[in-house]
């Protein structure tokens, strides 16, 4: 029996901090000992950054402060200190948090987004693209100029997207945003990140993902928003798991590691996930490369039938890679009788996949949406598949791009993880590698994670996307996220400008005027 969802909707958000008693800030406040515990920053200070209690300041909540750019406000703490006692300096501690696609700006903001439900207070902190200078960080959004366009209310623009347009009798699935979280199997993360995860997927309407690691009884509850996944080691699957769903998806490849199944080394193979996977403890688990019964589309049709006549209710989604001929692929899968095409690009995958397939074999995710959605508009069969995304899909701009490009809708992972504050620190395959309890199976660290804590994170995270998006619409004149699949025209390269343009754009992130 499904649990009941959230009667409001949106979701409710609710401020969640961290669960660290030092959370990770971008800058470092100073109170030297000039300090006279006047208490004036405290009293102007809007983000809580200072803080008196009786005659003594406590020590200053650095991760708060939004940064030097404070400085044009009349509340600026450092510039009406009467005695100059207090000083702000970037965190030492960025210079070792993330990489170049998650940079420490995209990480932290993430973090704010989960514990408050909203963006980043207007300052220094980057929360839109990362570092990469490639890929999504190269494409902006290209607004209309201001009052050439008529603003629909918020109220009235719609996030939804259908997942069955084959019009085939089968169910009518639609989700109330266009995202869904991606496969992550119980083995590569803790039981309690995958409960966080689905019961966001349920609050919000959406899906997650069991990936190819089996489907563990604790998530019955949540069945209605559970895409359970079919790979190539059949690891956990059974027809009652199969019968369980809306949505089953087969795995055939994924974009960090194409040409290579799943693996799950042996230190993470605790006697749970044993048993789940029907292996042996401690043993080191590898899925083959390829379905060995999947040779020809025609193969491909009968994996799609078995799914279907197995369970008359579920949808079929097929997950692949980008190869140079994933166009050819999509269109396999669909006179196949798959409903949902899920491309996934080369940024995506977890820690645990090897740094040699995910940055060289792969197609980028952004070549590969528009090559397939010009591909199936040629074919006249785009309007009946629903294409999916993902593979490095990090902030709501990305997830705006995407379906820019050409895609419905997307699939995240990573930004969940993010969300239950992930340091990005690339030791997932390791059983006791995840230091915050995240891709972990040792029964000390998964309880770093209550599951209301991190399902209040997510659900959090999807608020601020959800405004955002919305806002991002708004301002482009469109009522519904399914007015913005495939419009190129709203997009702008930047390495196809002039410089003295590229400028102006590289600059000009933001939706002036949004307050979200």
């Amino acid at each position: 029996m499904e649990h009941n969802r959230q009667n409001t909707w949106p979701p409710e958000v609710k401020l969640t901090p961290s669960r660290f008693r030092n959370p990770i800030g971008k800058y470092k406040i100073r109170r030297g000992l000039p300090c006279q515990k006047c208490g004036l920053c405290a009293t102007l200070c809007p983000y809580g950054v200072h803080k008196k209690t009786g005659t003594s300041m406590l020590r200053p909540a650095d991760y708060k402060c939004i940064g030097p750019s404070c400085a044009k406000n009349p509340f600026y703490c450092i510039g009406r200190c009467p005695v100059k006692a207090l000083s702000i300096a970037l965190n030492p501690n960025c210079e070792a948090l993330g990489d170049y696609r998650w940079s420490p700006d995209l990480l932290i903001s993430t973090w704010k987004q989960a514990e408050t439900g909203m963006i980043p207070p207007a300052g220094d902190l980057e929360y839109r693209i990362g570092n990469s200078g490639g890929g999504f960080d190269r494409l902006r959004l290209k607004f209309p100029p201001r009052g050439s366009v008529s603003l629909p209310d918020a109220a009235d623009v719609s996030l939804a997207i259908p997942l069955n347009k084959r019009g085939d009798n089968r169910p009518a699935v639609e989700i109330s945003v266009p995202f869904y979280g991606g496969g992550m199997s119980f083995g590569s993360v803790s039981l309690s990140t995958m409960l966080s995860r689905a019961r966001a997927a349920m609050a919000w309407n959406t899906f997650t993902c069991t990936g190819e690691g089996g489907y563990p009884d604790e998530l019955k509850p949540y069945d209605n928003h559970v895409i359970t996944q079919v790979a190539t080691g059949l690891f956990g699957v059974s027809e009652e798991t199969i019968q369980r769903v809306r949505v089953v998806e087969f795995k055939y490849a994924q974009g960090a590691k194409p040409g290579l199944g799943g693996h799950l080394l042996g230190d993470k193979v605790t006697p749970a996930v044993a048993k789940m996977r029907e292996a042996v403890v401690g043993n080191a688990l590898f899925s083959p490369f390829p379905f060995h019964s999947v040779y020809s589309v025609e193969d491909h049709k009968k994996h799609v039938d078995w799914i279907k006549e197995l369970n008359p209710g579920a949808l079929v989604a097929v997950k692949v890679s980008t190869p140079t001929d994933v166009d050819m692929v999509a269109v396999g899968s669909y006179y196949a009788g798959a409903h949902i095409i899920h491309l996934d690009g080369s940024y995506g995958g977890t820690g645990a996949a090897p740094d040699i397939a995910k940055k060289n074999i792969a197609m980028p995710i952004e070549y590969a949406i528009p090559k397939v959605h010009r591909f199936l508009i040629e074919e006249g069969i785009r309007k009946e598949i629903t294409l999916i995304a993902s593979g490095g899909i990090r902030t709501v701009y990305d997830i705006a791009k995407a379906i820019a490009l050409g895609a419905d809708g997307v699939v995240t992972g990573t930004s969940e993880l993010v969300a239950l504050e992930c340091l990005r620190c690339h030791n997932c395959e390791s059983g006791r590698g995840c230091v915050r309890g995240i891709a972990t199976t040792d029964p000390e660290l998964v309880n770093l994670i209550r599951v209301e804590w991190g399902t209040q994170r997510i659900i959090n995270l999807y608020a601020s996307w959800h405004s955002q998006l919305v806002e991002i619409l708004r301002y482009l004149g469109m009522r519904s996220i399914q007015e913005l699949v495939g419009r190129t025209d709203c997009l702008v390269h930047l390495d196809y400008l002039k410089d003295e343009i590229a400028r102006e754009y590289e600059n000009d992130i933001p939706l002036e005027g949004i307050t979200v």
